[in-house]
């Protein structure tokens, strides 16, 4: 013998119109116990969405506006160097720099630029040249970092 299995249906003795048997999709409380559902102001969520939004973007803008400047400098005294170390070996150099150590630049009286290994302290009075331009330190990929400019 097979039992059959009665499903009772509920009644609901409110107007089927008027409610839902899915009551999380509908936009007013469904009974006395719901939450109180109260219509968003729209406009002002994305209002202040959109200004989180700005503040955002705005500090991440400068963090790179920043970082740029930095590779900016970088970058121009790469430069420098590049143009100083042109002037440098296109000067007369009679002996071989050494990597880490400082030299001198000096003018010499026709013009043309000398390599040093003396200081313009230690010529004394008698500097045998027409003007001191630069103290330098050779750096190991040979270009030459300016430490200190002579007087103009």
């Amino acid at each position: 013998m097979s039992k059959k299995k009665h499903i009772k249906k509920n009644s609901n003795p409110i107007d089927s119109d008027t409610i839902t048997d899915i009551p999380g999709t509908i936009s007013f409380p469904h009974h006395v116990g719901s939450a109180v559902v109260k219509p968003e102001d729209k406009g002002k969520i994305k209002g202040r969405a959109m200004m989180a939004m700005r503040d955002q973007t705005q500090r991440e803008m400068t963090q790179l506006y920043e970082q740029m400047q930095v590779l900016v400098r970088q970058a121009e005294e790469i430069k420098n160097r590049v143009e100083v170390s042109e002037k440098i070996y296109l000067s007369t150099i009679n002996f071989e720099p050494v990597i880490n150590h400082i030299y001198y630049l000096y003018e010499k009286e026709e013009g043309t630029n000398i390599l040093s290994m003396i200081s313009p302290e230690e010529w004394g009075k008698n500097i045998p040249f027409k003007k001191y331009l630069a103290k330098i330190k050779l750096l190991s990929d040979h270009t030459w970092d300016v430490l200190e400019k002579g007087k103009e």
